[in-house]
């Protein structure tokens, strides 16, 4: 976005998430163009070049009828060395971690093997919110749209058990996970009764690295590692928990174990099943942009810090 010399914007609302600090944002000569049916979108946080007011489906229909009207080509020299910048960019492996640790369970590692296990079965995930959003995000590739149930930037914690419950009701016959942490899975733990009561068995994966850890992870990074209210001390015993739901409870401390205790979480489809991942309380999400910095100014990895 920051380096095109146009930017078509469709139905976009250039917010924080997406653009970072507006003022860096608008530094680079480019021109943009913004598509929206609500007026008072366009040009709310970056001033436009090109407003269009209209239904996205009607303009880009009519968009599309004048390029190929036009006969206009692309300059394939200019093509080539614009892939070449973008090739130089996705050079960056920023999702590699430590994938031969033995020691400690990498939460990438649960999403990853999670998305080997059930890559080609009907399944749905969902999330609450934090790292392990983050995580989930990166690692599980979904193949097929509306898979990725969760509530993105509006942050709502606890909300994980809740969707999946939802979606077993409507999809009985499909696999539905929802990816969660210590932290975020005790706003709505008591929901597990109701899986109970309206027979919604989903397999619950928390990765519990003992902190609140997005919060951990900005303290850290911001204010150098003066944690406050992010460490998790008096955490309850999940599986007993789980059990004393009605639930299959299980805790997995090692690497090794992670692909097991998966599948065999997927044999028990008739029931719900809490899985307790310890993981790596030091891991990180990356890349991250951190408070009032633009996207170019992202961090790409620990060693960026």
């Amino acid at each position: 976005m920051q380096n095109c010399d146009v930017l078509l914007a469709v139905g976009a609302r250039f917010d924080d998430r997406v653009i970072g600090n507006p003022k860096h944002f608008a530094q680079n000569e480019r021109k943009i163009i913004h598509i929206d049916i609500d007026p008072s979108s366009i040009s709310k946080r970056v001033k436009v070049d090109i407003p269009i007011v209209g239904d996205v489906k009607d303009v880009l229909t009519e968009l599309l009828a004048m390029i190929k009207e036009s006969g206009l080509k692309p300059d394939a020299a200019a093509l080539k060395a614009w892939w070449a910048t973008i090739d130089a960019w996705r050079s960056k492996d920023c999702l590699a971690y430590d994938r031969g640790n033995k020691d400690v369970i990498k939460p990438q590692h649960v999403v990853e093997t999670l998305w080997n296990l059930t890559q080609d079965a009907d399944a749905y995930i969902t999330s609450d919110v934090g790292q392990h959003q983050m995580w989930a995000a990166q690692y599980y590739k979904f193949n097929e749209p509306r898979r990725w149930i969760n509530s993105g930037g509006l942050g709502t914690m606890g909300v994980g058990i809740p969707y999946a419950m939802g979606i077993k009701l409507a999809k009985p016959d499909s696999e539905v996970y929802c990816i969660t942490g210590e932290g975020s899975v005790q706003m709505c733990i008591q929901e597990l009764s109701t899986c109970l009561q309206y027979n919604t068995p989903i397999k619950v994966l928390s990765l519990n690295n003992r902190y609140l850890g997005m919060v951990r992870q900005w303290q850290e990074i911001e204010y150098s590692g003066r944690y406050s209210h992010s460490y998790m001390d008096a955490l309850p015993d999940f599986v007993k928990l789980a059990e004393a739901y009605g639930h299959v409870g299980m805790l997995i401390e090692r690497p090794q174990d992670v692909e097991p205790a998966l599948r065999e979480a997927r044999k028990l489809k008739d029931r719900t099943v809490f899985i307790d991942f310890r993981t790596d309380p030091t891991e990180n999400v990356f890349p991250m942009v951190k408070a009032g910095m633009g996207i170019t100014e992202m961090l790409l990895g620990s060693e960026d810090l």
